[in-house]
């Protein structure tokens, strides 16, 4: 299981920040034919993004392309149990892709459309955000 972690960080240990409003960017599908788009705005940490695109790829059975449009940059730190409140912020403990209402995650072509949907809906289960399953507007 290959787990999505930065390869660096400019700051070890960054504050929450909001995550508030609606997706300004990757709010279209860009490379394939269908996409999930997030209908809230959420933290999805790298294991439930590796959740949901083993979940497109046992689908598809390895067929067509997938893309995934989020990535997770944010780490979140943890304090260990049984430990006193003081003695300064914790370690970090895992990664996060702030994602906003309106983000394309994921994308996939080269897939019939019946398929395309399925994959995408069973991804959806994956992750913690209510999605919605798009296509690509033909211009």
């Amino acid at each position: 299981m290959a787990i999505l972690i930065p390869k660096k960080v400019p700051h070890r240990k960054v504050r929450k920040g909001k995550n508030s409003g609606i997706a300004t960017r990757c709010n279209t599908v860009a490379f394939g034919e269908f996409g999930l788009m997030s209908l809230d705005n959420e933290r999805i940490n790298s294991r439930q993004i590796e959740a949901a695109r083993q979940a497109i790829t046992r689908y598809i059975k390895r067929g067509g392309k997938i893309w995934i449009r989020i990535f997770p940059h944010t780490p979140v730190t943890k304090k260990p149990l049984d430990v006193k409140m003081g003695s300064g912020k914790g370690e970090p403990q895992f990664y996060v892709a702030k994602v906003k209402a309106g983000t394309v995650m994921f994308e996939i072509a080269d897939v019939t459309e019946e398929q395309a949907r399925e994959a995408l809906r069973l991804a959806s289960h994956k992750l913690p955000v209510k999605c919605k399953i798009i296509k690509k507007e033909e211009f």
